[in-house]
C-alpha cells in the first residue's frame, strides 16, 4: 500500500483514505477520472499536500484493488 493511503476501521469504516484525512481514495480517483489536475486539488483541498507521484500511486492502488 502506498504511504499516502491508510486504512483504519475507526475511519470511514476501514475504507482506504488519504493519510491524515477522511478523504476516501475512491473520491480522489473519481476526481482524477473527471480530469482533476494537481492545481485543482491544491485549490479545492488546500490542506492536502499531494504530488503527481501520489496521484499515480493512488490510481494504481485503486486499479489493482478493483481488478
Amino acid at each position: 500500500m502506498p504511504e499516502i493511503i491508510q486504512t483504519n476501521p475507526k475511519i470511514l469504516g476501514g475504507q482506504p483514505v488519504i493519510k491524515g484525512t477522511r478523504i476516501p481514495v475512491a473520491r480522489i480517483v473519481a476526481l482524477i477520472v473527471h480530469g482533476y489536475k494537481i492545481k485543482d486539488f491544491k485549490k479545492d483541498y488546500p490542506y492536502l499536500d499531494i504530488t503527481k507521484k501520489d496521484l499515480k500511486d493512488i490510481f494504481k492502488y485503486y486499479s489493482n484493488k478493483i481488478a
